[in-house]
Order: structure tokens, then C-alpha cells, then sequence
């Protein structure tokens, strides 16, 4: 039977046409039925990105399936962490779940697919906070499970539910301090090393110098004690890397890489563990660097005995 998407698409812009144009024609071929559309408004300073902006709302203009579009456009520059994270609010305001895409945020067109069944599958389940389509294993898997469970809630394209989102999520991660001078960190994590790190980008996040929303997402899962479902195969390129991006400026080993196709039906995994044995590769590959030397003093207060 040929796959219908009846899951809302939530697609987020800003000011790069190529891009969204890109990552619009895949939302084109998955044809949902309703579309919600969150755009960025132009900074005052950077010429020629009023243009620019304009040209990326006209692509939405071009929607040429049965689907009901639904706008959320800031006409003032809003920035990455109040816009997306008052988008996503707005997502969940106007559905009870939807996937989640950034212009620069290429999926297969199997990733549709993955998304809705396990929203589904797990709309019940508190244990999962939400789907990813990322995986940064680079062909390393252990079995032959279609995903797996992992702490890391991956962003490059996913879907969540409403509960999950507005029960837990807070832009300004007011209860960090509690939770960083109580030492509970630790106890979620298991691991100094992780931990360290951890505390110094949540300490940047909590006290404004990283312009972001999804680490604050990061927080909310962990505080719920929530896993994410990652695929075993990549299903988004992040074609994004460059000048012209917020965060991903320079090109590394997670720019431009392959989405593949995810075979049907889904061979799911036979209970609800996290795979720490995946999340360790994606610390150190990922998260660990750079270790600034206000990180290396605090995982030596932390293993002194």
C-alpha cells in the first residue's frame, strides 16, 4: 500500500533560498495536509537580506497540493533562539504533533514515513521525548533494528507530540542552577567527563552567550528523563554549512553527509533501552571538543578524590 502523510509538517526559514527551495521540493513530494510555516524577518543591518527573505516566503507561495498552510512570519529579526523557540510554540499551539524541518535540513523521503509511524507508535509512551532522523554513527550500527534509543534528541529534522513539548520545554532553563549546584546532572548522565562538558554549555546557554533554543530541549528530555529514537541509517543532510549559516559556519564532518533510504516495515527494537554505547561515540566525536580550560579545571575538581 502507497504511504500517505496525514502528519502536519512544521517548516522553519529565514533568509536562504537556495536551501529552502531544496528542502521545499521533498515537502512537495511527501504532500502533507497541512503545512505551518515559521520565517525569521530580516536584520536591519545585513543588506540585501530583506530581499532575501522575501524570496524564501515566496517559495511557500508556490504550494501546489491539496494542503492548508498556516504562517507564523515576524516582519522584525527575532534571532535563532527567541524565533525558533516561540515557532515551535506556535507549532504545538495550532497541532498535537507534527515533524519539524529547518531550511537547511534535507530529508530522504522515507524520513515522512519513519516520523509518522513512531509518533504514532509512541504517542503514549513518556519515556520518548521525540523522532529523529539523524544518525552520526557513519555506518556503524549494532543490529539490524531499524533505530534506537539514545539521551541525544538530534534536531537536523523531527517530530514531537504537544504534551511532550509544552509539559517541559523552557527557553530560559530556569531550573539549570538548581539542578547544576545539586549535582543531579551527574546522576542523569553517569559520567564526569560528560557532565563537565555539559555543564559548561548549559552555563553558556543559561546565561546568554550561545543565541540557541535546542540545547534548552536537550535540558527538558533529560529533565523528564526522556529518550529520543535515532534511525540506524541517516535520514537528513544538513546542506546548510557555510558563510551564510547562524551556528554551522565551517564545514566538518557532519556537513552535506548522505540521507539513505529506510527499509519497510520497520523492524522495532524488542524493549525501550538507551544505547550508550552509541551515545559514547557521538560525545566524542560530537560534543566532547573543544576542552577549554575552564572544562578541564572543572573535570578535575569533579575526579578529585
Amino acid at each position: 500500500m502507497e504511504f500517505e502523510l496525514t502528519t502536519p509538517v512544521a517548516f522553519l526559514i529565514f533568509n536562504r533560498p537556495d536551501t529552502t527551495q531544496r528542502v521545499f521540493e521533498e515537502i512537495r513530494r511527501a504532500r502533507p495536509p497541512k503545512l505551518l510555516v515559521v520565517a525569521d524577518g530580516p536584520r536591519g543591518d545585513r543588506a540585501g537580506e530583506a530581499e532575501k527573505c522575501q524570496a524564501v516566503r515566496a517559495i511557500i507561495d508556490t504550494v501546489d497540493w491539496p494542503c492548508e498552510v498556516v504562517k507564523n512570519y515576524s516582519e522584525v529579526n527575532l534571532g535563532c533562539k527567541v524565533r525558533m523557540s516561540s515557532g515551535i510554540d506556535w507549532v504545538f499551539d495550532q497541532v498535537e504533533e507534527a515533524i519539524i524541518l529547518e531550511d537547511d535540513c534535507l530529508p530522504h523521503p522515507t524520513f515522512f514515513r519513519f516520523c509518522q509511524e513512531l509518533l504514532e507508535k509512541y504517542r503514549n509512551d513518556e519515556r520518548i521525548g521525540m523522532i529523529s532522523g539523524d544518525n552520526f554513527q557513519f555506518g556503524l550500527r549494532r543490529n539490524d533494528d531499524s533505530y534506537y534509543f539514545s539521551k541525544y534528541n538530534h534536531i537536523w529534522g523531527w517530530a514531537s507530540w504537544r504534551d511532550r513539548w509544552q509539559n517541559c520545554y523552557d527557553v530560559n532553563m530556569t531550573y539549570w542552577p538548581k539542578i547544576r549546584d545539586e549535582g543531579w546532572l551527574l546522576d542523569m548522565l553517569c559520567n564526569k567527563m560528560e557532565t563537565a562538558r555539559w555543564t559548561e554549555i548549559f552555563d553558556d546557554v543559561h546565561q546568554g552567550r550561545i543565541d540557541t533554543w535546542d540545547y534548552q530541549w536537550t535540558f527538558a528530555c533529560w529533565l523528564q528523563g526522556r529518550l529520543s529514537v535515532l534511525p540506524n541509517l541517516n535520514l537528513i543532510s544538513n546542506i546548510g554549512f557555510g558563510a551564510e549559516a547562524t551556528h554551522t559556519t565551517t564545514e566538518n564532518k557532519f556537513a552535506n553527509i548522505p540521507n539513505d533510504c529506510l527499509q519497510f516495515p520497520l523492524n522495532h527494537p524488542i524493549g525501550v533501552v538507551c544505547n550508550r554505547i552509541m551515545d559514547a561515540r557521538v560525545f566524542k566525536s560530537n560534543i566532547a571538543v573543544p576542552f577549554t580550560t575552564r572544562l578541564c579545571q572543572k573535570i578535575r575538581r569533579m575526579i578529585k578524590p
